[in-house]
């Protein structure tokens, strides 16, 4: 994968973004499947990022990066193209919105009335066989990193906690300030991480 700039070269010149100079998202038009990998950039401009396996059907891939160069220098962008992955695809149908999920032994709990493009105060929280969660390891410089794709167009939004990170004890309990761009239901996959371990819980909110 290459990013090309304005005058139609590849782009070699990128900030560092929570610890990363490109975030690249997968994600399955069904809001099924999802993937979020940090590619490595060659002196040719050249990403390259190993994936897992993409399951049939339509996706949907999204760069996230801030150039070092150029008119947009310093502007946060996200480029995004749809894919077809062949062979016999089935839909799966999204879960309706809840204020819970459980992921790996953890259970996510979301607190907030979401109103489409104005900002909402979202809680997120972590517990584990009914205690709350206090050893969150920093992932990507926060305690949790919050990616959101919109059940229909697939619009993308990109959230971090307003908590101040301060070694690995994060948690139990996360604030988002959130403003999301359309109205109806948000797939939100929440990455934290534990013991050196990534854990991706996924949960369905809706924004009115």
């Amino acid at each position: 994968m290459t990013t090309t700039g304005p005058a139609g070269k590849p782009v070699t010149s990128f900030a560092v973004e929570q610890t990363k100079r490109l975030h690249f998202y997968a994600i399955r038009s069904d809001l099924t499947d999802f993937q979020h990998v940090h590619p490595t950039l060659a002196s040719n401009g050249t990403w390259t990022a190993t994936l897992a396996a993409l399951r049939p059907g339509t996706w949907r891939l999204y760069a996230s990066f801030v150039p070092n160069t150029g008119p947009a220098i310093g502007q946060q962008i996200v480029l995004s193209r749809a894919i077809s992955v062949p062979g016999r695809s089935v839909a799966t149908t999204v879960p309706a919105p809840s204020p819970s999920t459980r992921v790996d032994g953890y259970t996510v709990t979301v607190i907030g009335h979401l109103m489409a493009n104005k900002p909402s105060p979202l809680m997120v929280t972590i517990t584990k066989e009914g205690r709350p969660v206090t050893d969150l390891q920093p992932y990507l410089d926060t305690y949790a990193h919050l990616t959101a794709f919109h059940e229909g167009d697939l619009a993308f939004a990109h959230l971090h906690p307003e908590t101040k990170v301060d070694g690995d004890h994060g948690g139990p309990t996360l604030p988002f300030h959130v403003e999301m761009s359309r109205s109806g239901n948000w797939r939100l996959f929440l990455q934290f991480q534990t013991s050196g371990t990534v854990h991706t819980a996924a949960i369905t909110v809706h924004a009115s």
